[in-house]
């Protein structure tokens, strides 16, 4: 008896070794910028591999290496995906300033306002427009936060002269510029460094959604929360989920179709809609730690807007000087939001 149990345990334990073999057919590793608790990586990275995994039956296996755990900087996650050193990764497409000129339409001064919608309006937009930015990749998808705030110590920002003099964190050199054009004074860096900024007082304030302000606790390090009124913020940043081409190309075609299904406008819609509801959380908590939160009206906005469409023309300028159609391209931006709404 105990020999027929014997080898009853082993046929088992040699299933288990067969399955775990299946397991690793494929191996992914996602690398990107923020902990795991923050939205994105938590509700939108974190369940998008479950489900390529679960529909996989383990075949794919995506290893989540948040926080920069792979070594570099959020900067550097492109050439990461590019050269082979990570799979996947997810990243700020302003991070690399002037690799993607196509995408940086949808950073101009309001051009939108709700992540899903404006997500999926960016996906349709790159996929008709874009890809040749990205002919050294595999993109999986694209997607923007909602509307971008102002937060700032000492209170909050209530006209345009307030903006004169701040020293502003800025995301993208697009959004950096329509700070200086806004009259602040911008300053680029990644969002991780902007806590540390803050305390530091090297900057008096940020401009990011109320999503990403959670697991930065930014409303415990200023007093003063900006945006508007209507259904176009001041700004928004432009993401991308990056795979490398080869990685993509080796894997086998009915795997490959599993990670398409959850790529291009599923991927774009799940993600925005996690920044839509992480921007609820981030606004509460804003508004219960007693900080100045003021949404500015249709009529102050409309100063603003005069105020920031040279950041518009100079950009239409600079791309027909790259031999693009730069107000085609804002033109087509426009057309994509429109449609969506």
């Amino acid at each position: 008896m105990r020999h027929i149990l014997a080898a009853a345990a082993a046929i088992v334990t040699a299933g288990f070794m067969t399955a775990s073999v299946q397991a690793a057919e494929v191996t992914l590793r996602f690398h990107q910028f923020l902990p795991l608790h923050s939205a994105i990586p938590g509700q939108g990275i974190q369940p998008w591999i479950d489900r390529i995994e679960a529909e996989s039956d383990g075949r794919i296996e995506i290893q989540h290496y948040p926080s920069m755990q792979l070594g570099g900087s959020p900067p550097s996650l492109y050439g990461q995906a590019r050269d082979g050193v990570v799979d996947i990764i997810w990243t700020v497409l302003g991070y690399t300033p002037g690799l993607f000129p196509t995408v940086e339409a949808f950073e101009l001064p309001f051009m939108t306002g709700n992540a899903e919608a404006g997500s999926v309006a960016l996906q349709k937009y790159m996929e008709a427009y874009g890809m040749d930015d990205f002919k050294d990749v595999h993109p999986l998808g694209f997607h923007i936060h909602g509307p971008g705030i102002i937060h700032t110590k000492g209170g909050a920002i209530t006209s345009l002269d307030d903006m004169k003099g701040k020293k502003l964190r800025g995301p993208t050199r697009v959004i950096t510029g329509m700070l200086k054009e806004l009259g602040a004074t911008p300053v680029g860096m990644p969002v991780p460094a902007v806590p540390e900024s803050l305390s530091k007082g090297v900057i008096d304030g940020a401009v990011i959604p109320y999503e990403v302000s959670v697991p930065l606790k930014v409303a415990e390090l200023v007093e003063g929360h900006t945006g508007f009124e209507g259904d176009t913020g001041l700004y928004t940043a432009t993401f991308g989920v990056i795979m490398n081409k080869a990685k993509y190309n080796s894997i086998p075609a009915d795997l490959r179709a599993i990670i398409d299904a959850h790529s291009g406008v599923a991927l774009a819609r799940a993600f925005g809609k996690v920044m839509d509801e992480a921007d609820k959380d981030g606004l509460k908590i804003a508004q219960d730690s007693g900080n100045e939160v003021v949404f500015l009206d249709a009529a102050e906005k409309a100063v603003w807007q005069a105020a920031s469409q040279p950041v518009i023309d100079g950009w239409i300028a600079e791309m027909d000087g790259k031999g693009l159609d730069g107000a085609g391209l804002v033109a087509a931006a426009r057309a994509a939001i429109a449609a969506e709404k």
